[in-house]
């Protein structure tokens, strides 16, 4: 009998193999230069994320006690062993690649990182005025004393520890100096007549902490610092929310946002590799934290800062990623010799549209059905799911103006969607004061649906035209994540969708759908059963495959089924950009099951299911992974396509995926990835996708 690690992988080091792959995709020689500070950057910050919340939640089991067993049968504690241990690899790669490789690459392209000790006495000069005029004032030394307790560090805080003697009294005392990198660069660009250096493609940085380190005596008047060293700390991060006790959720995220800020309990410390040894043990003590989480760093601390340097004027130094064309059926939408006669809703009438961004602009297609529905006279009413919704967005714009407009819009904006609650909270309380309705879903669920419906009054009946995407109204995103869409106006899916905003909004209880997968209600069953289908054609004769593209794989219970399918003959692909569970090629387990992972330019967001069913394609696409997580405790909506045309490029779509042999990592038999050889790549999805080929 197998255990359960010889079925599954578990969960987390799955994740940091997926991390891994992001990191290594950035050293590779292929990519422009600030493409690879990208990639590093986006590592680190995934990090962050990670230790905040999957790392806090295995902490917190731990000191309650819990002993639960993951899917692979490692206890909570086993999981942060194993976790730390691969964390601390990978770490320790991405320092010496930035030291030795990133850096001088960086410099031989003329972004050269300079050090105080190496500048000559004009330029330290202009250091030295710039951090009196620019940086001083935002100082604030707190001195650990016994009328002083040792201070909160806020999470992932940049900050400076330092030992002052005073010459009074000879007594050596702790200070912690917060670094202000939310009000100032984190690289601090010296000009280039400081250098006497006139080529404008070339730039000159020094870091703030570096600056701030060489001119520390400054801040303490009368006294001598005799060392200091940087560390940071990552707390947990995760919200807790007694829903159920919430009278108001709007409040009640509100009040658990307040208490994030605060942080809670400390899960890693990063420390300079040459922290001195009595600094370090100050921070330990006061800190409270264990050993295996402290985290000795060999270059700069919070390398996700790194992403600064992309924004300078050097284009030759990154792709250009700024793509995309309006929709083929959408080109002569409105032109000035066909005003009226082309309508978006004319057009949907017509066809069905299927959307996959950023190749096709989400402005030219989502955002102008948002905008047209808020201007037309003949739309009644607008509903729509929010997620995660951009700074400036010209969805919510258009909803205010539809609601001035005098139509019914009513909003669900999932005020828990992770990290961004707190703008979400801003556009809940704007677009209420909009006149708009406003509600917050399902209790002890998260809304992750991507749904909008515009309600039209045509001829003296209501038709129903929507959109559902695999993606987020979020008009920044749409441009550097790949997602797909449907635009149309079949009544069976719209009359599923208003059953849906029904129960969004409290008033159905809807459990059935005609055409709609819905979790936690419809979804699961279907799926399994589209699998199970399969596997009875297989074992009478008949064609049966799978494929699937998904941002992960976790679910145990489909997992084993798709097992099972492989020992029944069925032919399974599966593109899963981040977590994967499930072991492919393994013999008498998943001998018919093969993984890929895209990672690239663009991050893989799009969610589609195909089932042959003995040539008789079912093809869908939505918003849910196979996690748990999805299928049981979120609302999410995927929708078949049925548009034989559409499908055929959906199918398409997915080969195009299969076949790429460039941005496609190869999950082997044991859990880890490999590469192909990138001098034999010809195939590569995400150039293809765009039209052109580009000379790295």
């Amino acid at each position: 009998m197998k255990s359960p690690a010889d079925v599954f992988i578990n969960r987390e080091l799955s994740w940091i193999e997926f991390n891994k792959r992001v990191l290594l995709t950035g050293m590779e020689k292929e990519y422009k230069i600030l493409d690879k500070v990208k990639f590093c950057s986006i590592f680190s910050n995934n990090l962050d994320e990670f230790f905040m919340v999957r790392v806090a939640s295995l902490k917190a089991q731990v000191e309650a006690g819990i002993t639960k067993k993951s899917i692979d049968g490692l206890t909570p504690e086993e999981q942060l062993t194993k976790i730390n241990k691969e964390v601390k690899k990978l770490t320790s790669l991405q320092e010496n690649y930035v030291n030795n490789v990133l850096s001088a690459e960086l410099k031989k392209q003329g972004v050269i990182l300079k050090k105080y000790e190496d500048l000559g006495e004009n330029q330290r000069n202009w250091c030295n005025n710039f951090f009196t005029s620019s940086i001083f004032p935002l100082l604030t030394p707190l001195v650990v004393d016994p009328s002083h307790p040792f201070p909160f560090i806020s999470n992932l805080s940049l900050n400076l520890a330092a030992l002052i003697k005073d010459g009074e009294n000879s007594k050596n005392q702790f200070v912690r100096v917060k670094i202000p990198t939310k009000n100032i660069n984190r690289f601090i660009q010296i000009p280039n007549e400081i250098f006497q250096h006139n080529d404008e493609s070339t730039h000159f940085f020094i870091s703030v902490e570096d600056l701030i380190g060489n001119n520390i005596n400054s801040l303490f008047s009368g006294m001598e610092c005799i060392n200091y060293s940087f560390f940071r700390v990552t707390r947990d991060a995760d919200l807790e929310l007694k829903e159920l006790e919430a009278d108001d959720l709007l409040l009640a995220v509100e009040q658990s946002l307040q208490k994030r800020r605060l942080g809670g309990d400390v899960v890693r410390l990063e420390v300079e590799s040459d922290i001195p040894k009595n600094i370090l043990k100050l921070l330990i003590e006061s800190i409270s934290i264990q050993e295996e989480y402290i985290y000795f760093c060999k270059s700069l601390l919070a390398l996700d800062d790194l992403n600064q340097l992309t924004k300078i004027n050097r284009d030759d130094l990154k792709e250009n990623l700024l793509i995309g064309t309006t929709h083929p059926q959408l080109k002569n939408l409105d032109t000035p010799l066909n005003k009226n006669l082309n309508s978006i809703f004319k057009i949907l009438r017509k066809e069905n549209i299927l959307l996959h961004h950023p190749y096709d602009l989400f402005k030219t297609s989502v955002e102008e059905f948002i905008n047209r529905a808020a201007e037309d006279p003949l739309v009644m009413a607008i509903k729509i799911t929010l997620y995660r919704v951009s700074k400036d967005s010209p969805i919510i714009a258009a909803l205010m103006r539809a609601a001035e407009n005098g139509k019914e819009v009513m909003t669900l904006v999932e005020l828990k969607a992770r990290f961004d609650e707190d703008n979400n909270i801003q556009w809940a309380k704007q677009l209420e004061q909009a006149g708009i309705h406003v509600v917050y879903g399902i209790i002890g669920y998260k809304t992750h649906t991507k749904i909008a419906l515009v309600v039209r009054k045509e001829k003296g009946r209501l038709r129903n035209y929507f959109h559902i995407g695999t993606g987020n109204y979020n008009s920044s995103t749409s441009r550097f994540y790949t997602d797909l869409g449907l635009l149309s106006t079949d009544p069976d899916i719209a009359s599923d969708l208003l059953e849906l905003f029904n129960y969004l909004s409290g008033f159905s209880k809807q459990k059935s759908y005609q055409k709609l997968l819905v979790s936690p209600s419809s979804m699961r069953e279907k799926f399994l059963f589209l699998i199970k289908r399969e596997i009875e054609n297989a074992k009478k004769g008949k064609k049966a495959a799978i494929i699937a593209k998904m941002n992960s794989l976790v679910d145990p219970e489909i997992i084993t089924l798709l097992y099972s399918a492989s020992n029944a003959g069925v032919n399974i692909s599966l593109i899963v950009r981040g977590i994967c569970c499930l072991y492919p090629q393994r013999k008498n387990l998943s001998e018919n099951i093969k993984v890929i992972s895209i990672i690239g330019h663009f991050l893989e967001h799009s969610r589609i299911f195909w089932f042959c069913n003995n040539d008789d394609n079912e093809v869908f696409i939505g918003s849910a992974d196979w996690m748990r997580r999805n299928l049981d405790r979120r609302i999410e909506a995927v929708t078949p396509i049925e548009d034989f045309e559409l499908k055929t490029q959906l199918y398409s779509l997915l080969q195009t995926y299969i076949k790429d042999n460039y941005y496609s990592w190869i999950m082997k038999e044991n859990g880890s990835y490999a590469k192909y050889k990138l001098d034999s790549a010809n195939n590569r999805s995400q150039l293809d996708l765009i039209g052109k080929r580009k000379k790295y």
